[in-house]
C-alpha cells in the first residue's frame, strides 16, 4: 500500500533517469507543495509551460545552454492542459525529452472526480488517508462531498441541529483558515437550509467568507454583553440593552455561552480576530468568562495579551519542513505581539515579556531562515489559488475582473509596510472610516527583499529573472503593469500607474482614477519607506510615525476616491522592515551592484565569497529566481552594513518581517439592519 498520493507520483523521478521529462498534468499535481520539494531535493527544477517566449528564454538560458557544458539541474516541464496531449509542446522539447502524465483519477478512483479536483492539493493527504482507511465503494458527487466534509474538514450536516452546533463548526473553521471549496460550501448550505433553527441566519455570507463571519460575531458581541450583564443583576434599563446597528443580517443573540464556544472565544480575542468592547458594566463583567472579551485596564490588557501571544507562539514556531501558510498564520500573530510591544504606555508589558519576547524571537528567526533555505525556492510556481508570492498578485487580480467591461481593480503598494505596521494602518483608517471591512492575508516578498527587486515583480507579473535588464532600477515599472496587462487584451488607455502618493493634493489622482476608461490602477504609496530610511528611534519611533500619517485623511480619502468609482482594492507590500545594529561596513567600494544596509549585491561570485570573510555569519543567498549573476550576501539576523554604533530601521534581509507582507482587500460595508430588544416590565430583555 502506498504511504500517500504522492508516492504514485514521485516513484516516477529518480536522480539522473533524464535530463528533460516532459509531464501532462492538468490537475496541477506536480505543482503542490510538498511535491516540488520533494522533486527538487532530488535534483530536479520544475517549470510549467505557459507562455512559450518566457519558457524558451528560461530554457536556453537557464538549462539547455548549462546542459551543453555538463552542468545544470535535471529538467521537468508541467503541461497543465485539460488533454494529456503532449503534442502542443516545442518540436525540440517533444522528442528530447520523456513524457509522463499524471491525474487525479488514478489516484482517487472510487471518487468523484470534479468534486476532488475543486480541493486544494494540501487537502488531499486527509482524503488519501480516509480512502485508505474506509475503503469506499464508488461515490456519486454528493455522497464525495458528505465524504469529503466529514474527513477532510470535520463537518459532519446532520450533527448540526441548533444555532450553538453551527457555530461551533464555523469557530473551529474559520480560526482554522479553512479553505472549503465553494461546491462543498454550496451542498453545505442547502442542507443547512432545511433546518428551522437557522432559517434567519446569513449562511451564504458567513459560511464560505472567514472575515463576514467574524465580522458577524464582532457586531453580535455587545448585545452578547448586555444580556449577561443583564443575568448579573446589572444593566436593567433599556438604554443598556441597544439599539444595535448591524451590517450583517440575521439573530442578535447567539450562544457564546455555550462551553465548546468558549474555548475558542479566549483565543479570538487573544489574537484580536475578536475586538474587546467598552461597557458600563466592565468592572463586573471582566470577573467571568466573557471578561478576555471587554475592555477594562489598558495596561493590564497589553501585559495579559503580551505574556498569552507569547506563550501560545513558543508552540506554534513552524519547523523547517512546514508549509507556507503555516508561516504566514505565524507571521499575523507575531505582527500583534510587535506593535503590543513597542506601544507606548506598555512599558510594563514590554519589561514583564521582553527576555521571553527575545527568546521566541531568536527562535523564530533560525527556524524561518531555515525554511527559507529549504522551502523558498518551492513558491515560485505554485498554482492557481490565492497568491503565495508578490509576483502571483496581478494574475490573481486579473482572474477577478475576468473579460467583464465593468470589471475595475486598484492595487496600492506601499512601499516598505510591514505586517505589524499594517495592523496599525488598519486600526487608524478604522478610527476614520469604520464601515471599512479588510479582507486579510499576507504573501511572500522577493528575495533579496528591495525595491527593485520586489516591488518591481508586482507590476511585472513574473519573477524577477524575467526582468534581468531592469533589475536595479524601478523606471520601467510602468511599461511592465501594462505590459502585463496587454498581454491579458487590456487597451493601455485602461491601465494606470502612479508612484510618489502619501502626502500632498490629490487633485491629480482623482483626474486619473475618475477617468471612466481606467479598468486597472497601480498606485505606489512610498511615505512609509520614507519614514523608515529616516528613522533614528528604532521601531517605536517608526510605529509612532506611521500611526501619525495613517490617522491624517490622506489614505483615507485615498480609499474612497478608489471605492466611489468602483474600484476593488488590495493593499499589499514589496517588503517590510526591521530593527537592526551596525555589524561594520564591506570595504568593496564601488565593485557591490548595490551597497544595501541589510544586503549586498555581487555579479562576481570571488567578490562576494572574499566579504563573506570578513562577516561570517552573513548569508550567501542563491539567486532563486534571480539573475544567475545577481549574487546577494545578506547581514547577519537583525544586524546591518553600517557602523557598529549604529541602531536603524531597514530592510532587504531574510526575517519574517521583511519578507512577509500583508495582501489586503479593502471594502466598504452598509448598514443592513438596526436592532433594538424589546425590553420586558421588569427592564429586562426579553
Amino acid at each position: 500500500m502506498m504511504e500517500g498520493w504522492r508516492d504514485h507520483i514521485l516513484l516516477e523521478f529518480a536522480p539522473k533517469i533524464a535530463r528533460l521529462t516532459l509531464v501532462a498534468d492538468p490537475d496541477s499535481l506536480l505543482l503542490e507543495e510538498g511535491i516540488m520539494d520533494s522533486i527538487r531535493q532530488r535534483g530536479f527544477e520544475v517549470m510549467p509551460f505557459e507562455d512559450p517566449v518566457t519558457f524558451r528564454y528560461v530554457y536556453e538560458s537557464g538549462f539547455r545552454s548549462r546542459w551543453e557544458r555538463g552542468a545544470g539541474p535535471d529538467l521537468i516541464v508541467t503541461l497543465r492542459s485539460e488533454t494529456t496531449d503532449l503534442g502542443s509542446l516545442p518540436y525540440d522539447l517533444f522528442y528530447a525529452g520523456r513524457r509522463l502524465s499524471f491525474r487525479l483519477a488514478d489516484i482517487f478512483p472510487h471518487l468523484s472526480c470534479p468534486v476532488v479536483d475543486c480541493l486544494d492539493r494540501a487537502d488531499l493527504d486527509d482524503l488519501y488517508k480516509a480512502q485508505e482507511k474506509y475503503a469506499p465503494g464508488p461515490l456519486s458527487d454528493n455522497a464525495t462531498k458528505d465524504f469529503i466534509l466529514r474527513h477532510v474538514f470535520e463537518t459532519a450536516p446532520e450533527m448540526i441541529k441548533e444555532p450553538k452546533d453551527l457555530l461551533r463548526v464555523l469557530i473551529r473553521r474559520h480560526y482554522r483558515r479553512q479553505v472549503v471549496p465553494v461546491m462543498l460550501d454550496e451542498y453545505l448550505i442547502q442542507l443547512l437550509r432545511q433546518i428551522d433553527a437557522l432559517a434567519d441566519w446569513p449562511l451564504e455570507e458567513i459560511v464560505a467568507d472567514r472575515d463576514a463571519f467574524f465580522a458577524f460575531l464582532q457586531e453580535r458581541w455587545p448585545a452578547f454583553l448586555d444580556r449577561l450583564a443583564a443575568e448579573e443583576g446589572i444593566g436593567n434599563s433599556r438604554e443598556a440593552v441597544g439599539p444595535y446597528t448591524l451590517a450583517l443580517k440575521g439573530p442578535v443573540d447567539l450562544p457564546f455561552d455555550d462551553r465548546d464556544v468558549q474555548v475558542y472565544l479566549d483565543r479570538l480575542f487573544l489574537e484580536r480576530i475578536l475586538r474587546p468592547q467598552n461597557h458600563d458594566a466592565a468592572e463586573v463583567l471582566i470577573k467571568t468568562w466573557a471578561g478576555v472579551g471587554v475592555r477594562f485596564d489598558p495596561v493590564a490588557d497589553r501585559r495579559d495579551r503580551l505574556a498569552g501571544l507569547i506563550d501560545h507562539l513558543r508552540s506554534a514556531v513552524p519547523p523547517w519542513d512546514a508549509r507556507f501558510a503555516d508561516w504566514l498564520r505565524f507571521a499575523r500573530a507575531w505582527a500583534e505581539v510587535t506593535v503590543m510591544r513597542h506601544q507606548s504606555g506598555s512599558a510594563a508589558a514590554i519589561d514583564d515579556a521582553d527576555e521571553e519576547f527575545i527568546k521566541l524571537q531568536a527562535r523564530m528567526d533560525a527556524a524561518f531562515a531555515a525554511w527559507l533555505t529549504e522551502r523558498y525556492a518551492g513558491l515560485i510556481n505554485l498554482p492557481p489559488g490565492p497568491p503565495p508570492m508578490l509576483h502571483h498578485v496581478p494574475r490573481y487580480l486579473a482572474r477577478l475582473i475576468g473579460d467583464g467591461p465593468k470589471g475595475k481593480v486598484a492595487l496600492l503598494v506601499m512601499d516598505g509596510l510591514s505586517l505589524d505596521q499594517w495592523l496599525i494602518v488598519r486600526e487608524a483608517l478604522l478610527m476614520r472610516q469604520p464601515r471599512l471591512r479588510f479582507r486579510e492575508s499576507a504573501v511572500f516578498a522577493w528575495m533579496p527583499t528591495i525595491t527593485s527587486v520586489s516591488r518591481q515583480s508586482v507590476f511585472a507579473g513574473r519573477a524577477p529573472v524575467l526582468f534581468p535588464d531592469s533589475i536595479g532600477t524601478t523606471a520601467k515599472e510602468p511599461v511592465l503593469w501594462k505590459q502585463f496587462w496587454a498581454e491579458r487584451h487590456l487597451a493601455s488607455s485602461a491601465v494606470a500607474y502612479v508612484k510618489g502618493l502619501g502626502e500632498g493634493d490629490q487633485e491629480w489622482v482623482k483626474e486619473i482614477i475618475s477617468d471612466p476608461q481606467v479598468r486597472v490602477a497601480g498606485l505606489v504609496i512610498d511615505i512609509v519607506d520614507k519614514i523608515m530610511h529616516g528613522m533614528k528611534l528604532g521601531m517605536a519611533g517608526m510605529h509612532n510615525q506611521v500611526r501619525q500619517w495613517a490617522g491624517r485623511p490622506y489614505l483615507s480619502s485615498l480609499l474612497e476616491l478608489l471605492l466611489d468609482n468602483g474600484f476593488r482594492i488590495f493593499l499589499t507590500s514589496d517588503h517590510g522592515n526591521v530593527e537592526a545594529q551596525g555589524c561594520g561596513r564591506p570595504g568593496e567600494g564601488s565593485l557591490a551592484v548595490s551597497r544595501g544596509e541589510r544586503v549586498r549585491l555581487y555579479n562576481d561570485a570571488g567578490l562576494r565569497e572574499s566579504i563573506y570573510r570578513e562577516f561570517p555569519a552573513a548569508l550567501q543567498w542563491k539567486p532563486i529566481g534571480l539573475p544567475g549573476d545577481l549574487l546577494a550576501l545578506v547581514a547577519p539576523t537583525r544586524q546591518a552594513f553600517v557602523q557598529e554604533t549604529e541602531h536603524i530601521v531597514t530592510h532587504g534581509g531574510n526575517t519574517v518581517e521583511e519578507v512577509i507582507v500583508p495582501l489586503v482587500q479593502i471594502e466598504r460595508v452598509s448598514v443592513v439592519q438596526t436592532w433594538a430588544p424589546k425590553v420586558s416590565n421588569n427592564g429586562f430583555p426579553d
